[in-house]
């Protein structure tokens, strides 16, 4: 997913060093010689302002800034971004998404919280009562995935962007206990299955609850829809 929003913005190349116990052992200066200027032979570097590297995070700004002097490359320091005269911060983000506050999380990120995933077989329940689902395989487990509850998401399969609500939990009511994504898109009939979508959390519509009947849980469906549709409407250009 890092990776296509990197292509998004216009990324070229991208280099990606698995963080081994080796790697992280490398000195900043070996960092400096070794990767910045003989893999890649770095003539412009643009860091964050709290960016450390190296063994023990020795390396820093005024480190490199030292460094490029030395070596002919410039160095840029991205300084501390705010929002809502708050600094925002990778932990300050995961904080929102676990706590179900995924439009936190899209101010501070500058765009919507996603999850890509492919559709795998359900048990088909949802289509029971009327609510038809898209059950996504559990991405990998470095991926955040946000506190359990009912969502309006913005999901896009293949070129359509169509508006959708999706679950996040155990399914209480029928006694589940795994956990599942489930998304119902709300102007959509096809086949799903083994497509990949990408999800994008716009805002929590209640946590997940656990109802007497399927009859109630239908009943709470249709209104999770209308307040999908109230949610998205203010974001349809977005």
């Amino acid at each position: 997913e890092r990776i296509a929003q990197l292509s998004s913005y216009g990324v070229d190349y991208l280099l990606i060093i698995p963080f081994t116990k080796e790697f992280s052992r490398i000195t900043s200066r070996t960092f400096v010689t070794d990767v910045l200027l003989r893999a890649i032979n770095t003539k412009v570097l643009v860091i964050g302002y709290d960016h450390r590297f190296g063994k023990n995070r020795e390396g820093s700004f005024e480190h490199l800034k030292a460094r490029s002097q030395q070596y002919g490359f410039e160095v840029e320091e991205i300084p501390q971004q705010d929002v809502d005269d708050i600094a925002v911060s990778s932990t300050k983000i995961r904080k929102a998404l676990e706590a179900g506050d995924p439009a936190t999380a899209s101010r501070y990120l500058g765009r919507y919280y996603s999850l890509t995933s492919t559709v795998e077989q359900g048990q088909q329940l949802g289509r029971t009562i009327g609510f038809p689902t898209a059950n996504l395989a559990l991405p990998e487990p470095h991926k955040l995935i946000p506190a359990n509850g009912v969502y309006a998401v913005w999901v896009q399969v293949e070129e359509a962007r169509l508006s959708g609500m999706m679950n996040i939990g155990t399914r209480p009511t029928v006694n589940g206990s795994k956990l599942t994504l489930e998304v119902h898109l709300l102007d959509f009939n096809g086949d799903l299955y083994g497509k990949t979508l990408t999800v994008e959390f716009v805002q929590q519509l209640r946590h997940e609850q656990k109802f007497p009947s399927l009859e109630a849980l239908q009943t709470q469906l249709a209104q999770d829809k209308q307040d999908t549709q109230k949610a998205l409407l203010p974001q349809k250009d977005s």
